[in-house]
Protein backbone atom coordinates (compact mmCIF):
# COMPACT_ATOMS: atom_id res chain seq x y z
CA UNK A 1 0.00 0.00 0.00
CA UNK A 2 0.93 3.26 -0.61
CA UNK A 3 1.38 4.50 2.92
CA UNK A 4 3.48 1.83 3.44
CA UNK A 5 6.55 3.15 1.47
CA UNK A 6 6.43 5.55 4.68
CA UNK A 7 5.54 3.81 7.54
CA UNK A 8 8.55 1.08 6.56
CA UNK A 9 10.62 3.94 6.94
CA UNK A 10 9.58 4.73 10.12
CA UNK A 11 10.57 1.56 11.50
CA UNK A 12 14.23 1.69 9.69
CA UNK A 13 15.00 5.03 10.30
CA UNK A 14 12.55 6.60 13.13
CA UNK A 15 15.47 9.41 14.20
CA UNK A 16 16.41 10.43 10.31
CA UNK A 17 15.06 13.60 8.81
CA UNK A 18 12.00 12.80 7.16
CA UNK A 19 10.54 16.32 6.49
CA UNK A 20 11.79 19.77 6.32
CA UNK A 21 9.14 22.67 6.34
CA UNK A 22 8.13 25.93 8.27
CA UNK A 23 11.22 26.22 9.23
CA UNK A 24 11.54 22.84 10.89
CA UNK A 25 13.02 19.85 10.47
CA UNK A 26 11.14 16.55 11.49
CA UNK A 27 11.85 13.09 11.62
CA UNK A 28 10.23 10.34 10.71
CA UNK A 29 8.63 9.08 14.42
CA UNK A 30 7.88 12.75 14.93
CA UNK A 31 5.97 13.22 11.09
CA UNK A 32 4.47 9.53 12.54
CA UNK A 33 2.93 10.64 15.53
CA UNK A 34 0.88 13.77 13.95
CA UNK A 35 -0.15 11.75 11.78
CA UNK A 36 -1.75 8.55 14.01
CA UNK A 37 -3.09 11.69 15.64
CA UNK A 38 -4.91 13.06 12.84
CA UNK A 39 -5.56 9.70 11.62
CA UNK A 40 -7.48 9.41 14.92
CA UNK A 41 -9.33 12.37 14.08
CA UNK A 42 -10.36 11.77 10.93
CA UNK A 43 -11.86 8.50 12.52
CA UNK A 44 -13.85 9.84 14.74
CA UNK A 45 -16.24 11.20 11.99
CA UNK A 46 -17.30 8.01 12.06
CA UNK A 47 -17.10 7.40 8.17
CA UNK A 48 -15.61 3.71 7.28
CA UNK A 49 -12.33 4.24 4.15
CA UNK A 50 -13.66 8.33 3.63
CA UNK A 51 -13.07 10.54 0.77
CA UNK A 52 -11.09 13.03 2.33
CA UNK A 53 -10.76 16.24 0.70
CA UNK A 54 -7.39 17.69 1.40
CA UNK A 55 -6.98 21.78 1.31
CA UNK A 56 -3.33 21.39 -0.24
CA UNK A 57 -1.08 24.04 1.65
CA UNK A 58 2.57 23.32 2.36
CA UNK A 59 2.50 23.09 6.12
CA UNK A 60 3.56 19.88 8.09
CA UNK A 61 -0.14 19.11 9.33
CA UNK A 62 -1.19 18.89 5.43
CA UNK A 63 1.63 16.17 4.61
CA UNK A 64 0.91 13.98 7.82
CA UNK A 65 -2.78 14.15 7.10
CA UNK A 66 -2.43 13.06 3.68
CA UNK A 67 -0.37 10.05 5.05
CA UNK A 68 -3.32 9.53 7.70
CA UNK A 69 -5.65 9.50 4.97
CA UNK A 70 -4.65 6.75 3.31
CA UNK A 71 -3.40 4.56 6.51
CA UNK A 72 -7.03 4.97 7.66
CA UNK A 73 -8.32 3.35 4.46
CA UNK A 74 -9.41 6.84 2.92
CA UNK A 75 -8.97 7.91 -0.34
CA UNK A 76 -6.96 11.16 -0.63
CA UNK A 77 -8.72 14.21 -2.81
CA UNK A 78 -6.27 17.37 -2.84
CA UNK A 79 -7.77 20.47 -3.21
CA UNK A 80 -5.81 23.54 -4.15
CA UNK A 81 -6.53 26.76 -2.02
CA UNK A 82 -5.54 28.93 -4.70
CA UNK A 83 -8.43 27.51 -7.49
CA UNK A 84 -11.61 29.57 -7.57
CA UNK A 85 -14.08 28.49 -4.74
CA UNK A 86 -16.67 27.48 -7.54
CA UNK A 87 -13.99 25.04 -9.21
CA UNK A 88 -13.46 23.21 -5.92
CA UNK A 89 -17.26 23.13 -5.34
CA UNK A 90 -17.31 21.43 -8.51
CA UNK A 91 -14.68 18.97 -7.37
CA UNK A 92 -15.68 18.36 -4.48
CA UNK A 93 -19.66 17.42 -5.22
CA UNK A 94 -17.80 15.55 -8.20
CA UNK A 95 -15.62 13.20 -5.94
CA UNK A 96 -18.82 12.46 -3.09
CA UNK A 97 -16.17 13.81 -0.43
CA UNK A 98 -17.33 12.38 3.32
CA UNK A 99 -15.45 16.00 4.47
CA UNK A 100 -12.73 18.04 3.82
CA UNK A 101 -9.27 18.04 6.37
CA UNK A 102 -8.04 21.61 6.30
CA UNK A 103 -5.39 23.18 8.75
CA UNK A 104 -5.09 26.52 10.36
CA UNK A 105 -3.84 28.37 6.97
CA UNK A 106 -6.74 27.76 4.99
CA UNK A 107 -9.45 31.00 4.19
CA UNK A 108 -12.53 30.63 6.07
CA UNK A 109 -14.54 32.08 3.58
CA UNK A 110 -13.18 29.63 0.86
CA UNK A 111 -14.53 26.98 3.22
CA UNK A 112 -17.50 28.41 3.98
CA UNK A 113 -17.82 28.05 0.15
CA UNK A 114 -17.70 24.83 -0.29
CA UNK A 115 -20.19 21.98 0.03
CA UNK A 116 -18.14 19.50 2.56
CA UNK A 117 -17.88 20.14 6.67
CA UNK A 118 -14.76 20.64 7.72
CA UNK A 119 -12.32 18.74 10.05
CA UNK A 120 -9.71 21.04 11.27
CA UNK A 121 -5.95 19.48 11.46
CA UNK A 122 -4.71 22.26 12.50
CA UNK A 123 -3.76 21.62 16.51
CA UNK A 124 -0.64 22.96 17.08
CA UNK A 125 2.25 20.13 16.36
CA UNK A 126 3.42 19.32 20.26
CA UNK A 127 -0.24 18.46 21.03
CA UNK A 128 -0.08 16.11 18.11
CA UNK A 129 2.96 14.24 19.14
CA UNK A 130 1.92 14.39 23.02
CA UNK A 131 -1.24 12.77 22.06
CA UNK A 132 -0.53 10.45 19.48
CA UNK A 133 0.98 7.22 21.63
CA UNK A 134 -1.93 7.00 23.47
CA UNK A 135 -3.88 6.35 20.29
CA UNK A 136 -1.54 3.57 19.13
CA UNK A 137 -4.08 1.26 20.22
CA UNK A 138 -6.90 2.74 19.38
CA UNK A 139 -6.04 3.35 15.53
CA UNK A 140 -5.19 0.26 14.09
CA UNK A 141 -3.54 0.38 10.69
CA UNK A 142 -6.09 -0.34 7.89
CA UNK A 143 -4.83 -3.25 5.93
CA UNK A 144 -6.49 -2.95 2.36
CA UNK A 145 -5.91 -4.64 -1.52
CA UNK A 146 -4.25 -3.28 -4.05
CA UNK A 147 -7.59 -2.70 -6.02
CA UNK A 148 -8.54 -0.13 -3.44
CA UNK A 149 -8.63 3.48 -4.04
CA UNK A 150 -5.09 5.53 -2.83
CA UNK A 151 -6.09 9.28 -4.45
CA UNK A 152 -8.49 11.10 -6.53
CA UNK A 153 -7.24 13.88 -8.86
CA UNK A 154 -8.43 16.07 -11.18
CA UNK A 155 -7.13 17.49 -14.34
CA UNK A 156 -8.55 20.25 -17.07
CA UNK A 157 -11.73 18.50 -18.63
CA UNK A 158 -12.50 18.90 -22.49
CA UNK A 159 -16.25 19.18 -21.19
CA UNK A 160 -15.66 22.37 -19.65
CA UNK A 161 -15.29 20.38 -16.24
CA UNK A 162 -12.29 18.63 -14.16
CA UNK A 163 -12.17 15.40 -15.05
CA UNK A 164 -11.75 13.09 -11.84
CA UNK A 165 -8.57 10.31 -12.53
CA UNK A 166 -8.56 7.83 -9.60
CA UNK A 167 -5.22 5.70 -8.48
CA UNK A 168 -5.45 2.31 -6.87
CA UNK A 169 -2.72 1.09 -4.19
CA UNK A 170 -1.34 -1.53 -6.88
CA UNK A 171 -1.10 1.18 -9.95
CA UNK A 172 1.07 3.51 -7.32
CA UNK A 173 2.88 0.09 -5.31
CA UNK A 174 4.89 -1.05 -8.86
CA UNK A 175 6.55 2.99 -9.99
CA UNK A 176 7.10 3.99 -6.26
CA UNK A 177 9.42 -0.05 -6.15
CA UNK A 178 10.56 1.11 -9.27
CA UNK A 179 12.07 4.31 -8.75
CA UNK A 180 13.19 3.85 -5.20
CA UNK A 181 15.62 1.43 -7.20
CA UNK A 182 16.39 3.19 -9.74
CA UNK A 183 17.91 7.07 -8.09
CA UNK A 184 19.30 5.46 -5.02
CA UNK A 185 18.03 8.19 -2.24
CA UNK A 186 19.10 7.14 1.22
CA UNK A 187 19.27 8.51 4.43
CA UNK A 188 21.19 11.90 4.10
CA UNK A 189 19.43 12.85 0.82
CA UNK A 190 17.39 15.79 0.61
CA UNK A 191 14.84 16.15 -2.52
CA UNK A 192 12.85 18.92 -3.57
CA UNK A 193 9.33 19.43 -3.22
CA UNK A 194 8.32 21.71 -5.76
CA UNK A 195 4.70 20.28 -6.95
CA UNK A 196 1.74 21.35 -5.79
CA UNK A 197 -0.10 18.18 -3.78
CA UNK A 198 -2.95 18.60 -6.52
CA UNK A 199 -0.23 17.79 -9.11
CA UNK A 200 0.76 13.99 -9.55
CA UNK A 201 4.39 14.66 -9.30
CA UNK A 202 3.91 15.33 -5.77
CA UNK A 203 3.44 11.61 -5.43
CA UNK A 204 6.84 10.89 -6.27
CA UNK A 205 8.48 13.79 -3.99
CA UNK A 206 6.40 11.95 -1.03
CA UNK A 207 6.75 8.47 -1.59
CA UNK A 208 9.89 7.87 -3.55
CA UNK A 209 11.59 10.08 -0.73
CA UNK A 210 10.04 8.57 1.91
CA UNK A 211 10.43 5.01 0.63
CA UNK A 212 13.80 5.29 0.86
CA UNK A 213 14.56 7.22 4.33
CA UNK A 214 16.00 10.46 2.80
CA UNK A 215 14.46 13.95 3.76
CA UNK A 216 11.59 15.80 2.06
CA UNK A 217 12.42 19.70 1.81
CA UNK A 218 9.16 22.17 0.99
CA UNK A 219 10.14 25.54 -0.08
CA UNK A 220 8.49 28.63 1.20
CA UNK A 221 6.57 30.82 -1.60
CA UNK A 222 9.77 32.75 -2.20
CA UNK A 223 11.89 29.52 -2.69
CA UNK A 224 9.97 29.05 -5.56
CA UNK A 225 11.61 32.24 -7.25
CA UNK A 226 15.21 31.20 -6.87
CA UNK A 227 15.90 27.73 -7.10
CA UNK A 228 19.24 28.18 -6.69
CA UNK A 229 19.07 29.69 -3.36
CA UNK A 230 16.75 27.24 -2.46
CA UNK A 231 19.49 24.29 -3.41
CA UNK A 232 22.09 25.91 -1.76
CA UNK A 233 19.95 27.04 1.57
CA UNK A 234 19.01 23.53 2.00
CA UNK A 235 22.00 21.38 0.28
CA UNK A 236 19.71 19.30 -1.48
CA UNK A 237 20.98 16.36 -2.92
CA UNK A 238 18.19 15.10 -5.67
CA UNK A 239 15.88 17.90 -7.87
CA UNK A 240 12.47 17.68 -9.20
CA UNK A 241 10.55 20.12 -11.10
CA UNK A 242 8.81 21.43 -14.70
CA UNK A 243 10.99 22.59 -17.34
CA UNK A 244 9.87 26.08 -17.60
CA UNK A 245 11.61 26.49 -14.14
CA UNK A 246 14.52 26.29 -15.95
CA UNK A 247 13.64 28.82 -18.63
CA UNK A 248 12.45 31.26 -15.70
CA UNK A 249 15.53 30.75 -13.89
CA UNK A 250 17.66 31.49 -16.85
CA UNK A 251 15.79 34.66 -17.77
CA UNK A 252 16.61 35.51 -14.59
CA UNK A 253 20.44 35.38 -14.96
CA UNK A 254 20.20 32.58 -11.39
CA UNK A 255 21.85 29.69 -13.41
CA UNK A 256 25.85 30.65 -13.15
CA UNK A 257 28.18 27.46 -13.90
CA UNK A 258 28.51 25.76 -10.88
CA UNK A 259 26.02 27.26 -8.81
CA UNK A 260 24.74 23.97 -7.67
CA UNK A 261 27.54 21.87 -6.65
CA UNK A 262 25.46 19.44 -3.71
CA UNK A 263 22.75 18.50 -6.54
CA UNK A 264 23.35 14.63 -7.76
CA UNK A 265 20.47 13.68 -9.24
CA UNK A 266 17.74 16.36 -11.57
CA UNK A 267 14.38 15.55 -12.88
CA UNK A 268 12.28 17.34 -14.89
CA UNK A 269 9.22 16.22 -16.22
CA UNK A 270 5.57 17.51 -16.90
CA UNK A 271 6.17 19.46 -20.57
CA UNK A 272 8.87 18.99 -22.78
CA UNK A 273 12.49 19.41 -22.11
CA UNK A 274 14.43 21.34 -24.38
CA UNK A 275 18.15 20.91 -25.25
CA UNK A 276 18.90 24.27 -24.45
CA UNK A 277 16.99 23.85 -20.83
CA UNK A 278 19.25 20.81 -20.59
CA UNK A 279 22.43 22.47 -21.18
CA UNK A 280 21.70 25.52 -18.81
CA UNK A 281 20.59 23.02 -16.08
CA UNK A 282 23.86 20.56 -16.56
CA UNK A 283 26.29 23.75 -16.13
CA UNK A 284 24.16 25.00 -13.03
CA UNK A 285 24.48 21.36 -11.80
CA UNK A 286 27.81 19.91 -12.71
CA UNK A 287 27.70 16.99 -10.78
CA UNK A 288 24.19 15.70 -10.97
CA UNK A 289 22.68 13.29 -13.63
CA UNK A 290 20.28 14.71 -15.87
CA UNK A 291 16.75 13.18 -16.54
CA UNK A 292 13.79 13.64 -18.55
CA UNK A 293 10.70 11.29 -17.27
CA UNK A 294 6.97 11.65 -18.99
CA UNK A 295 3.66 10.31 -18.27
CA UNK A 296 0.18 11.52 -17.80
CA UNK A 297 -2.13 10.90 -14.70
CA UNK A 298 -3.67 7.91 -16.02
CA UNK A 299 -0.67 6.30 -15.86
CA UNK A 300 0.56 7.23 -12.43
CA UNK A 301 2.85 10.13 -12.48
CA UNK A 302 5.67 8.57 -15.20
CA UNK A 303 6.48 5.77 -17.41
CA UNK A 304 9.37 6.95 -19.04
CA UNK A 305 12.57 7.62 -18.38
CA UNK A 306 15.82 9.20 -20.30
CA UNK A 307 19.21 9.85 -18.72
CA UNK A 308 21.21 12.18 -20.23
CA UNK A 309 24.70 11.06 -20.64
CA UNK A 310 27.42 12.19 -18.63
CA UNK A 311 29.69 13.64 -21.90
CA UNK A 312 28.33 16.36 -23.31
CA UNK A 313 29.49 15.09 -27.00
CA UNK A 314 27.55 11.97 -26.45
CA UNK A 315 23.91 13.99 -26.06
CA UNK A 316 21.24 13.14 -28.59
CA UNK A 317 20.27 15.74 -31.36
CA UNK A 318 16.33 15.08 -31.82
CA UNK A 319 14.26 16.19 -34.51
CA UNK A 320 12.51 18.75 -32.33
CA UNK A 321 14.88 20.10 -30.36
CA UNK A 322 13.64 18.05 -27.58
CA UNK A 323 15.65 15.76 -25.05
CA UNK A 324 13.76 12.18 -25.46
CA UNK A 325 11.54 10.55 -23.14
CA UNK A 326 13.30 7.35 -23.40
CA UNK A 327 12.34 3.90 -22.75
CA UNK A 328 9.27 2.96 -20.92
CA UNK A 329 9.29 1.45 -17.83
CA UNK A 330 9.82 -2.16 -17.82
CA UNK A 331 6.58 -4.03 -16.17
CA UNK A 332 4.84 -1.70 -18.64
CA UNK A 333 3.50 -2.66 -22.39
CA UNK A 334 3.05 -0.23 -24.96
CA UNK A 335 2.47 0.58 -28.85
CA UNK A 336 2.98 3.24 -31.27
CA UNK A 337 -0.50 3.52 -33.70
CA UNK A 338 1.40 3.51 -36.86
CA UNK A 339 -0.65 5.93 -38.80
CA UNK A 340 -1.13 9.23 -36.06
CA UNK A 341 2.08 7.79 -33.94
CA UNK A 342 0.05 7.87 -30.72
CA UNK A 343 1.40 6.34 -27.97
CA UNK A 344 -0.83 3.70 -25.91
CA UNK A 345 -0.19 1.80 -23.05
CA UNK A 346 -1.54 -1.14 -20.45
CA UNK A 347 0.00 -2.45 -17.90
CA UNK A 348 -0.23 -2.19 -13.90
CA UNK A 349 0.44 1.33 -13.40
CA UNK A 350 -2.49 1.91 -16.01
CA UNK A 351 -5.83 3.22 -14.13
CA UNK A 352 -8.76 1.70 -14.80
CA UNK A 353 -10.76 4.22 -15.89
CA UNK A 354 -12.19 7.92 -15.13
CA UNK A 355 -14.30 8.87 -12.34
CA UNK A 356 -17.21 9.30 -14.51
CA UNK A 357 -17.33 6.36 -16.57
CA UNK A 358 -18.27 8.58 -19.49
CA UNK A 359 -15.12 10.06 -19.93
CA UNK A 360 -13.90 6.54 -20.99
CA UNK A 361 -15.59 6.64 -24.49
CA UNK A 362 -12.48 6.92 -27.13
CA UNK A 363 -9.75 6.60 -24.26
CA UNK A 364 -9.22 2.95 -24.43
CA UNK A 365 -8.65 0.00 -27.38
CA UNK A 366 -9.53 -2.95 -26.37
CA UNK A 367 -7.59 -6.24 -27.80
CA UNK A 368 -9.29 -8.26 -30.13
CA UNK A 369 -11.81 -9.31 -30.30
CA UNK A 370 -12.85 -5.82 -30.47
CA UNK A 371 -15.04 -4.38 -27.71
CA UNK A 372 -16.37 -0.97 -27.01
CA UNK A 373 -15.72 0.48 -23.60
CA UNK A 374 -18.70 2.76 -24.08
CA UNK A 375 -21.06 0.62 -22.39
CA UNK A 376 -17.84 -0.46 -20.15
CA UNK A 377 -17.88 0.64 -16.09
CA UNK A 378 -14.63 -0.26 -16.71
CA UNK A 379 -12.01 -1.05 -19.34
CA UNK A 380 -10.78 -4.24 -19.72
CA UNK A 381 -7.38 -4.90 -17.66
CA UNK A 382 -5.57 -5.52 -21.37
CA UNK A 383 -7.28 -2.48 -22.74
CA UNK A 384 -4.67 -0.16 -23.98
CA UNK A 385 -4.80 3.44 -22.67
CA UNK A 386 -4.64 6.06 -25.47
CA UNK A 387 -2.25 8.92 -24.04
CA UNK A 388 -3.14 11.19 -27.21
CA UNK A 389 0.62 12.00 -27.27
CA UNK A 390 2.34 11.94 -30.82
CA UNK A 391 5.76 9.81 -30.13
CA UNK A 392 8.59 8.59 -32.59
CA UNK A 393 11.48 6.36 -32.12
CA UNK A 394 14.61 8.10 -32.84
CA UNK A 395 17.56 6.01 -32.25
CA UNK A 396 16.15 3.53 -30.11
CA UNK A 397 14.74 6.45 -27.50
CA UNK A 398 11.35 8.14 -27.64
CA UNK A 399 10.62 11.44 -28.44
CA UNK A 400 8.02 13.46 -27.83
CA UNK A 401 6.19 15.02 -30.42
CA UNK A 402 2.91 17.10 -29.36
CA UNK A 403 -0.24 16.00 -28.24
CA UNK A 404 -3.13 14.75 -30.74
CA UNK A 405 -5.86 16.31 -29.02
CA UNK A 406 -6.35 20.58 -28.17
CA UNK A 407 -4.70 19.33 -24.50
CA UNK A 408 -1.43 21.45 -23.74
CA UNK A 409 0.79 21.46 -20.73
CA UNK A 410 1.72 25.08 -19.13
CA UNK A 411 4.12 25.35 -16.20
CA UNK A 412 3.15 21.27 -16.22
CA UNK A 413 -0.36 21.56 -15.43
CA UNK A 414 -2.25 19.80 -17.96
CA UNK A 415 -5.20 21.65 -19.61
CA UNK A 416 -7.68 21.39 -22.10
CA UNK A 417 -7.56 24.70 -24.79
CA UNK A 418 -11.92 24.00 -24.84
CA UNK A 419 -12.22 24.52 -21.34
CA UNK A 420 -10.45 27.62 -21.37
CA UNK A 421 -12.84 28.69 -24.87
CA UNK A 422 -16.08 27.36 -22.47
CA UNK A 423 -15.12 29.12 -19.67
CA UNK A 424 -14.88 32.67 -22.53
CA UNK A 425 -18.33 31.99 -24.17
CA UNK A 426 -19.70 30.98 -20.40
CA UNK A 427 -18.65 33.73 -18.04
CA UNK A 428 -16.47 35.68 -20.71
CA UNK A 429 -19.67 37.10 -22.65
CA UNK A 430 -17.86 36.16 -25.95
CA UNK A 431 -19.75 34.75 -28.54
CA UNK A 432 -16.74 32.93 -30.60
CA UNK A 433 -13.01 32.23 -29.26
CA UNK A 434 -10.12 30.24 -29.95
CA UNK A 435 -7.40 29.11 -27.24
CA UNK A 436 -3.81 28.63 -28.33
CA UNK A 437 -0.47 27.60 -26.67
CA UNK A 438 2.04 29.85 -28.39
CA UNK A 439 5.16 28.29 -28.39
CA UNK A 440 8.37 30.83 -27.64
CA UNK A 441 12.14 30.87 -28.97
CA UNK A 442 13.14 29.74 -25.58
CA UNK A 443 10.80 26.90 -25.64
CA UNK A 444 8.88 28.71 -22.96
CA UNK A 445 4.69 28.16 -23.66
CA UNK A 446 2.17 30.92 -23.10
CA UNK A 447 -1.57 30.71 -23.23
CA UNK A 448 -3.44 32.76 -25.86
CA UNK A 449 -6.62 33.60 -26.87
CA UNK A 450 -8.30 34.83 -30.19
CA UNK A 451 -11.57 37.11 -29.90
CA UNK A 452 -14.44 37.97 -31.84
CA UNK A 453 -14.88 41.91 -32.06
CA UNK A 454 -17.26 43.22 -29.46
CA UNK A 455 -15.96 40.66 -27.02
CA UNK A 456 -15.19 42.77 -23.58
CA UNK A 457 -11.76 44.53 -23.34
CA UNK A 458 -8.86 42.20 -22.12
CA UNK A 459 -8.65 43.41 -18.81
CA UNK A 460 -12.64 42.72 -18.46
CA UNK A 461 -12.19 39.54 -19.50
CA UNK A 462 -9.24 38.59 -17.65
CA UNK A 463 -11.33 39.88 -14.00
CA UNK A 464 -14.92 37.41 -15.50
CA UNK A 465 -12.17 34.54 -15.82
CA UNK A 466 -10.39 35.04 -12.21
CA UNK A 467 -13.40 33.72 -10.36
CA UNK A 468 -13.68 30.34 -12.51
CA UNK A 469 -10.10 29.46 -13.22
CA UNK A 470 -6.83 28.89 -12.67
CA UNK A 471 -4.46 31.57 -13.10
CA UNK A 472 -2.44 29.46 -14.83
CA UNK A 473 -5.32 29.06 -17.57
CA UNK A 474 -6.78 32.79 -18.11
CA UNK A 475 -4.90 33.62 -21.31
CA UNK A 476 -2.22 36.28 -21.12
CA UNK A 477 -2.19 37.40 -24.26
CA UNK A 478 -5.69 38.07 -26.46
CA UNK A 479 -6.00 39.74 -30.00
CA UNK A 480 -9.06 40.58 -31.45
CA UNK A 481 -10.88 39.93 -35.24
CA UNK A 482 -13.49 40.76 -36.67
CA UNK A 483 -14.35 37.38 -37.40
CA UNK A 484 -12.56 34.38 -36.79
CA UNK A 485 -11.35 32.59 -40.22
CA UNK A 486 -13.65 29.25 -40.93
CA UNK A 487 -12.69 26.58 -42.79
CA UNK A 488 -14.53 24.76 -46.02
CA UNK A 489 -16.77 23.37 -43.79
CA UNK A 490 -17.53 26.82 -42.00
CA UNK A 491 -16.52 26.01 -39.24
CA UNK A 492 -13.85 28.06 -37.01
CA UNK A 493 -10.15 27.20 -38.52
CA UNK A 494 -8.39 26.40 -35.41
CA UNK A 495 -5.27 25.85 -37.36
CA UNK A 496 -5.55 29.16 -38.92
CA UNK A 497 -5.99 31.11 -35.49
CA UNK A 498 -3.29 29.05 -33.79
CA UNK A 499 -0.93 30.39 -36.96
CA UNK A 500 -2.33 34.10 -35.99
CA UNK A 501 -1.55 33.86 -33.11
CA UNK A 502 2.11 32.47 -32.57
CA UNK A 503 2.85 35.27 -35.59
CA UNK A 504 1.55 37.97 -33.80
CA UNK A 505 3.10 36.70 -29.83
CA UNK A 506 6.10 34.85 -29.79
CA UNK A 507 9.15 36.28 -29.74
Amino acid sequence: MLHDWFLRSVEKYPDEPALIADGRQWSYAEIDEVSRSIGHRLLAEGVARPRVGLLATRTVETYAAYIAGLRIGGVVVPLDPSHPADRLAMIARSAGLDFIAADDTADAALLHALPARVVSIGSPPASHIAAAPALRDSSPEWTGKPDDLAYLLFTSGSTGRPKGVPIRHGNVDPFIEFNVARYGMEPGCRHSQMFSLTFDLSIFDMFVTWGSGAALVVPSADDVYDPVEFVNKHRLTHWFCVPSLVSMASRARLLSPGCMPSLRSSLFCGEQLTLNQAQAWAEAAPNSALENLYGPTELTVAMTAYRLPEERGAWPATSNGTVPVGAVYPHLDFQIDPECGELQVRGSQRFYGYHDAKDNEGRFIEPAPAGSTADRHEPGLEAWYRTGDRVVLENGALVHLGRLDQQVKIRGHRIELHEIESALRMWGGVDDAIVHAVTHLDGQVELAAICADGAPSKTELRKRLRPHLPDYMIPTRIAYLAALPVNDRGKIDRKACAELLQKRFAR
